[in-house]
């Protein structure tokens, strides 16, 4: 889509509404003078849209009554390659400067705002937030954050994106699917460092490195039915009624977090697709549920759908 055979004083309409239906409602505001030149190529990865924007200059916002206007609206996480021009996120009183080859990640659940100075172009990665299996403080201390191009898993991560965003529209659907998957590994790892990050730059709390380990410690063994808040106490050389005191001030018991975070291990595998399918029991059990009947009944508390139902589920395409 782009605004070349499109009347000069509807250019910029014209292409907020293109961004808007492609990714998530946004408003745009164009920051020249001129009349607004943009194009929005965009193509699906299996859950994955890849979205290539470029365009004058701009900002680009998602408001709090954007957001309010469509309350049923699957979140999404989305990741940035910026290809040429310079971006600047904020979201969450954090501003994160974007230049060529760096990337940034923001949470389309909450409201944001980009601002391209100059002209630009930018690769976006939406994807579903509940596929990416990680913690909603890790999600909320990562939005809103950017890392350079030779940063952290900037290197690994940035060539890979623009790989995909080359070539998603040759792709059988079946590669795709399984590029999906690659890409919601990716950018979970890049959530947990942008995380980590803040995390440190937190003051220090006497607690925080223990409740970390142990969260650490929970994740790595989560598919272990023998995983106990009495395994991990001794794990680590403290009573279990210290290690409830811990978690009193994270807002949720053991045993809870435990279930909670095979539940999401449990939703992220039936939630994505691929040729090869394995069975509600099978994923259920690789996660550490035991009890067909116990995990269905959990499953169903925490999503409101059987892991069915949850299979069986289109991802939602806004455009």
């Amino acid at each position: 889509m782009t605004t070349a055979s499109v009347v000069d004083e509807e250019k910029a309409a014209f292409w907020s509404g293109a961004v808007s239906r492609t990714l998530v409602p946004v408003e745009v505001l164009p920051l020249t003078g001129r009349p607004f030149d943009g194009l929005v190529e965009s193509h699906r990865l299996g859950y994955v849209r890849i979205s290539t924007l470029e365009a004058d200059a701009a900002r680009l916002s998602r408001t709090a009554d954007l957001i309010a206007r469509a309350p049923g609206a699957e979140p999404q996480v989305g990741v940035g390659l910026q290809v040429s021009g310079r971006a600047v996120l904020e979201q969450d009183g954090r501003r994160a400067e974007v230049l060529p080859g760096g990337l940034v990640l923001y949470d389309t659940a909450r409201p944001y705002a980009v601002d391209y100075p100059e002209r630009f172009r930018t690769h976006l990665f939406h994807l579903p937030r509940r596929l990416l299996g990680v913690p909603e403080r890790d999600l909320r201390h990562a939005a809103g954050a950017a890392v350079g191009a030779m940063d952290g898993c900037g290197p690994v991560l940035a060539p890979f994106l623009g790989v995909l965003a080359a070539s998603a529209d040759s792709l059988p659907a079946a590669v795709g699917d399984r590029l999906a998957g690659n890409v919601a590994d990716l950018v979970s790892a890049l959530v947990v460092q942008l995380a980590d990050g803040r995390t440190a730059d937190e003051p220090d709390d006497p607690h925080g490195g223990l409740v970390r380990r142990v969260r650490e410690y929970i994740d790595h063994r989560l598919g272990d039915p023998e995983l106990t808040p009495e395994r991990i106490a001794r794990a680590h050389h403290i009573s279990v009624r210290y290690l409830h005191r811990l978690f009193e001030h994270e807002g949720v018991t053991v045993s809870r977090l435990i279930q909670q975070r095979r539940l999401e291990a449990c939703a992220r595998e039936l939630g994505r697709r691929g040729r090869t399918v394995p069975t509600v029991s099978a994923v259920a059990q690789r996660w550490g549920f035991v009890n067909p009947a116990h995990f269905s009944r959990s499953f169903r508390a925490a999503y409101g759908v059987s892991p069915r139902e949850w299979r069986a589920l289109e991802p939602d395409d806004p455009g």
